[in-house]
């Protein structure tokens, strides 16, 4: 059977966007720890950051929130063509044609030649994408989808298209520090499908539904609402252990969210969110799946399995319970995924433009030499 190990420890390109050591629990974009980051940063300033390599000043800054909340518009053939889906259509799915069909309205969509006009497009695709994930959340529930802010932040419109009024405070900061930590993660399985796309010389739009095609896999972005499902089926607090005895002592199933393939100790991303988490929690009133989430961490940490092995809360569990605090469907998570690693999407997408064509070997190991036989003889 041929080798699908999944390319483990094959470097595929120098990057200059994020450096992570998963044994020590490590995470840097462009030289800052993501701690630092997610303490202080805008999802906007973190954007900057993976195209330029630094930090804006204030006018760099007030322009790319102006330029991305001027672009967020989305055309009305393709939200009426999101209306007209059928409402149990995949939320991913939706996305995915959706960013297909922008590329017909971007007079802009063909060229992959100029950074600068690169840059631009990815602007629009990052209001584009918030805008879209809004109102394909409103058009499921059968009400209209609301038009963006040109005032608000990428957080803030999203809070505000999802609902309307005034966003709240609490929702927008935990849901800037979600995007910030999740805008970027080296060569994962999404990002090297849109620089292989990008290699061929296609347009961004193309490379950008390549990488929502890879996210919307269970094992890439579909990790928190797997987690989430979790949650809910566990239900209580007090059922945390027996479904642990019965479930994963058995060795029947496995912790969603639990283990990384690559940081074999803490998720840097996992304990600042965690503290979101809470935060939402406690200001909403609605501890319970917050409370489930730690008492089932706790106890896979308790158990050996858990521990020879090295197993701890990834990022997808604890950003489970904040999206859900915020109301969204499960079905609308990985979506939010893919509106926060555009950032880094279209990053290595510039990089990327220009290069040689991606082409790996493949070990053959068919057989040889057979013979012709003649349809009627075989």
């Amino acid at each position: 059977m041929a080798d699908k190990g999944g390319l483990e420890d094959v470097t595929v390109a120098d990057i200059s966007t994020s450096y992570i050591d998963g044994g020590s629990g490590i995470l840097i974009y462009s030289g800052y720890a993501i701690e630092d980051l997610a303490e202080n940063a805008t999802f906007e300033e973190v954007l900057f950051l993976l195209f330029e390599g630094r930090l804006p000043n204030r006018k760099e800054y007030d322009e790319l929130r102006r330029s991305i909340a001027r672009g967020a518009g989305v055309p009305d053939e393709v939200i009426g063509m999101l209306q007209s889906l059928p409402k149990d259509t995949a939320a991913m799915a939706a996305l995915r044609t959706a960013v297909s069909m922008l590329a017909a309205f971007d007079a802009d969509a063909e060229d992959l030649t100029d950074k600068d006009r690169a840059k631009a497009k990815a602007l629009r695709l990052t209001g584009q994408i918030t805008t879209i994930c809004a109102a394909w959340m409103r058009i499921v529930k059968g009400e209209a989808p609301i038009p963006p802010r040109a005032d608000l932040s990428v957080a803030e419109n999203f809070v505000y298209m999802m609902a309307g009024g005034q966003p709240d405070a609490t929702a927008c900061a935990a849901l800037n520090v979600y995007l910030v930590l999740l805008a970027e993660h080296g060569m994962n399985a999404s990002t090297f499908t849109a620089r292989v796309v990008t290699a061929t010389g296609s347009d961004m739009h193309s490379a950008i539904v390549a990488g929502i095609g890879a996210l919307k896999g269970p094992a890439h972005g579909g990790a928190n609402s797997a987690a989430m499902k979790m949650f809910l089926e566990i239900g209580a607090i007090e059922n945390v252990a027996p479904w642990f005895d019965k479930y994963i002592r058995s060795g029947q199933r496995r912790i969603m969210g639990i283990g990384h393939r690559v940081y074999k100790s803490n998720d840097p991303r996992a304990g600042i969110l965690r503290r979101h988490a809470k935060a939402l929690a406690d200001s909403s009133g609605e501890r319970k799946w917050y409370d489930i989430a730690v008492k089932l961490a706790e106890t896979a940490r308790a158990d050996d399995y858990f521990i020879q092995r090295n197993l701890y809360p990834n990022v997808d569990y604890y950003s489970a319970i904040v999206l859900y605090t915020l109301d969204l469907d499960v079905d609308m998570f990985t979506p939010l995924f893919a509106m926060s690693r555009i950032a880094g999407w279209s990053a290595h997408v510039i990089d990327q433009m220009g290069g040689r064509l991606i082409r790996p070997k493949a070990n053959y190991i068919g057989p040889q030499d057979r013979k012709w036989v003649p349809i009627d003889e075989r």
